[in-house]
């Protein structure tokens, strides 16, 4: 079977439910099977993954630094819609300023991005898979 290329929707929040998790999960999964991760859109509630003032207790997995590390070892775009993200919170530097909000807290390696996005990677990519 040949590689096929990937991209990732997750709707649910970075806690609360099992989605972004499952999705992580996943994730691995298919790049250990020599699949390509091009990129994971977090839409709805899953932009709160992007959050870089998510703190987990000790004793719990910090969900956001794992996709911040798979982005950086497997070349995967982490893009967070960005209508989505305004209404929860989640700004980068651009929205922040152009909202005049005094402070960011996109995480690194996360990008701000329209549906556009997320139509284009459905158009290109051989399987999108949403959580």
């Amino acid at each position: 079977m040949s590689a096929l290329t990937y991209s990732l929707v997750v709707n649910g929040s970075v806690y609360g439910s099992q989605s972004a998790r499952n999705a992580y999960q996943f994730a691995n999964a298919l790049i250990a099977k020599g699949h390509k991760l091009v990129s994971v859109f977090f839409y709805q509630d899953g932009v709160n993954n992007a959050s870089r003032l998510t703190v987990p207790a000790n004793d719990e997995f910090d969900l956001v630094s794992a996709w911040q590390v798979l982005a950086t070892e497997h070349g995967v775009r982490l893009e967070t819609c960005v209508a989505a993200s305004l209404r929860r919170g989640v700004l980068g530097s651009d929205e922040a300023s152009q909202h005049q909000r005094d402070a960011d807290n996109l995480a690194t390696g996360f990008e701000q991005a329209g549906l556009g996005s997320l139509a284009s990677a459905m158009l290109t990519q051989d399987r999108v898979v949403q959580f």
